[in-house]
C-alpha cells in the first residue's frame, strides 16, 4: 500500500479498547487498515458470487463446500470442483 493519510473516525470506545489491548499502542492503523481490506475483499467476493449466480443460478451447497475447503487448504475437496 503506498503512503498514509491520517484520518478521523469514530468508534465504539469498547472495540477500540479491545483493538488496542490486542495490538498494543503502536498497532492500532495498520488493524484497522487490514480490518477495512478485508471487509473490501468480502465485499467484492459477495459481488462475484452475486454475479456468477445471476449468471448461472444459485450455487449448491456441495460448490460452496468445496470452496470453502479450497480457501482453507484442507485437502477435503477436489480444487477442480470449487467454484
Amino acid at each position: 500500500m503506498s503512503g498514509s493519510k491520517k484520518y478521523s473516525v469514530s468508534l465504539p470506545e469498547e472495540l477500540a479498547e479491545t483493538v488496542r489491548a490486542r495490538v498494543g499502542p503502536g498497532g492500532f492503523s495498520a488493524f484497522v487498515a487490514e480490518a477495512i481490506e478485508h471487509r473490501i475483499a468480502m465485499d467484492r467476493l459477495g459481488e462475484i458470487v452475486a454475479d456468477f449466480e445471476a449468471d448461472n443460478g444459485p450455487l449448491m451447497d456441495q460448490e460452496v463446500e468445496a470452496a470453502r475447503a479450497v480457501l482453507r487448504h484442507d485437502g477435503h475437496a477436489d480444487s477442480r470442483n470449487a467454484v
